[in-house]
């Protein structure tokens, strides 16, 4: 086989299909839709600016965020591989306020997408690793436009969840529920080849990320926690840990899945408005789902991620996941949170990085 005997993307699929007699191949199929907007998009971020394609586009996203010319062609990338065929019902995207309704001449479909085409993309012109992160639900009403409600459903009801990461290998991650599988894109072939299945993520770690720029707004839980893990061997833990920060969830997540590790972007009271800084629907989700299914846990910082309810489509969430026992750590101390504020020996009152009174 010239894939060395390793399974495509499509025969994986295939081989999916067979354990459930009664599928239909539509889930298959949006999936190989999505797989060909990834293999698009990585090919315009490998050219970079020889492609005339880096900056900003001069526009905002609903979250007031800059779009940077390359959010918006892989939005239009997403919209165009996946609205023809027949297998979507209706669509949400970082990039798009509104749902987004397919043309009337293609029909409607059995599942909805949800996406961020183009995760970290604020490091684009610094030439460090992005990505672009979906979901699939089932579609409330089959073969008719959704209504916005169709989209707030819990993490629990997804049936895919995944990412692709544009780093020095391309790399699609994705989950149908029976665990995390890693597919490296082959470029000779323009195949999808199973480079790592079944990815299990160690119970234990002694890394973790979280942006220290944001520490005079966290909760006392979060403080304690890093306090504890910076004081090292010397401190309450006993042990030295190694502190990460890349500002994009893809590059976070794909390095907790082949190595371990603990990612927090805690609620904090930055934005008192806001309830997090991620995507429920299209960031945390997927991740979540493929966090849990390689045997790491995803939470709110205080609850299962997964659990949570919508109440809009472009909602937001504090968002703690790896290596469970960092994790069931980070809930406990949420739960023993003491009722006046931490006072944090780094990040406390008196600290370098301490709010001012």
């Amino acid at each position: 086989m010239p894939t060395g005997g390793k399974s495509t993307l499509t025969q994986f699929l295939i081989e999916e299909r067979r354990k459930h007699p009664a599928a239909t191949g539509e889930l298959n199929a949006l999936i190989t839709d999505v797989s060909l907007a990834c293999k698009a998009i990585s090919r315009k971020v490998a050219f970079g600016g020889l492609a005339g394609v880096l900056g900003s586009a001069g526009s905002g996203n609903v979250q007031g965020e800059e779009q940077k010319t390359l959010d918006v062609l892989s939005n239009t990338m997403f919209l165009r591989a996946t609205e023809w065929g027949g297998h979507v019902a209706g669509m949400v995207s970082e990039e798009l306020e509104a749902p987004y309704t397919l043309p009337p001449q293609y029909a409607r479909g059995k599942y909805l997408l949800m996406f961020d085409p183009l995760d970290g993309s604020s490091n684009i012109d610094v030439n460090v690793t992005v990505g672009s992160i979906f979901a699939i639900h089932r579609a409330p009403q089959p073969r008719q436009d959704p209504q916005p409600q169709d989209y707030l459903q819990p993490g629990t009801t997804m049936v895919c969840g995944g990412y692709a990461i544009y780093g020095p290998s391309t790399m699609l991650v994705l989950t149908l529920g029976n665990g995390t599988h890693a597919f490296t894109l082959d470029p000779q072939l323009g195949e999808w080849v199973l480079s790592h299945p079944n990815l299990r993520i160690p119970e234990k770690t002694r890394e973790f990320a979280i942006n220290a720029s944001n520490s005079r707004f966290w909760e006392p839980a979060v403080k304690r926690y890093v306090d504890e893990c910076l004081a090292g061997s010397t401190g309450p833990r006993g042990a030295d840990f190694n502190m990460r920060w890349i500002a994009s969830l893809v590059a976070e997540t794909h390095r907790i899945l082949m190595r371990g590790g603990v990612f927090l972007y805690p609620r904090d009271s930055k934005d008192p408005n806001k309830a997090g800084r991620l995507r429920l629907l299209y960031e945390a989700n997927p991740i979540s789902f493929l966090i849990e299914q390689a045997g790491g846990m995803a939470s709110t910082g205080r609850k299962r991620l997964l659990e949570v309810q919508p109440e809009d489509i472009h909602q937001r969430i504090g968002f703690v996941f790896g290596s469970t026992e960092e994790v069931a750590r980070i809930e406990a101390y949420h739960r023993d949170e003491p009722p006046t504020p931490y006072n944090s020996p780094l990040f406390g009152k008196r600290g370098l990085f301490a709010e001012a009174g």
